[in-house]
């Protein structure tokens, strides 16, 4: 079983987003965590909170507990600072869910 989060993104420097992956995948991973989807979108139809879409993905980890210390890592926020903060506008967290 794994703990996943289906995450919606209006990504607006793609370069900048794609240094961030680079540079948080590795330590992903200490937290047996991954992505098992992530899709480019062009069109939302619905959108209940309004925030602005172009990017979807599912993100896990082993369990929730390890999603927490992933986001709490001090090295996870130095990466965040330095690449997410500039190159996504708006997150959206569309769901949560343990995966059998």
């Amino acid at each position: 079983m794994t703990y996943e989060i289906v995450v919606g993104l209006q990504v607006v420097d793609e370069d900048l987003y794609t240094k961030y992956r680079e540079a948080m995948t590795p330590l992903l991973k200490i937290y047996e965590g991954g992505f098992r989807y992530d899709f480019e979108v062009s069109n939302v139809l619905k959108n209940e909170e309004g925030r602005s879409i172009n990017r979807v993905f599912t993100i896990y980890f082993g369990n929730k507990s390890q999603m927490n210390e992933f986001f709490s890592n001090e090295d996870y926020k130095a990466v965040k600072l330095k690449y997410f903060e500039s190159s996504v506008e708006a997150t959206t967290i569309i769901s949560e869910y343990v995966r059998k």
